[in-house]
């Protein structure tokens, strides 16, 4: 059985990107949230190993949910999701800290590549 992943996007078609991804390659989703509030509540429900987070997002956004979550669990492993000319926002992420950041679109291998680096 893989390591549990839970999925933080608020676009659907992201999500399923991701998901598809990651249980191509042994990875269990535990489940997905859409906003950053979703995220906590979801993470603190199922303990995941590792949670992919997107950083633009309504209600709360990726960063916030990111440093609730490292409150919740110090030992918590985020990567964080952005978009290009995201840059300044995923400095901000890796210091209040994330583990990695992927760059959409997403590419496989460098989606396996971050996930594997952080568990490790």
């Amino acid at each position: 059985m893989g390591q549990r992943i839970l999925i933080v996007d608020d676009a659907a078609f992201m999500r399923m990107m991701i998901k598809d991804i990651l249980t191509k390659n042994d990875f269990e989703v535990v489940d997905e949230a859409q906003d950053g509030n979703e995220a906590i509540e979801k993470f603190k429900e199922h303990k995941p190993d590792l949670v992919t987070m997107d950083i633009t997002m309504p209600e709360k956004d990726g960063i916030s949910a990111l440093k609730e979550i490292k409150q919740f669990d110090s030992e918590a492993k985020i990567i964080m999701c952005s978009a290009m000319g995201q840059q300044a926002m995923v400095i901000d992420a890796i210091q209040a800290g994330a583990k990695d950041f992927i760059v959409k679109p997403f590419q496989a291998d460098r989606v396996i590549e971050a996930i594997q680096k952080a568990l490790s």
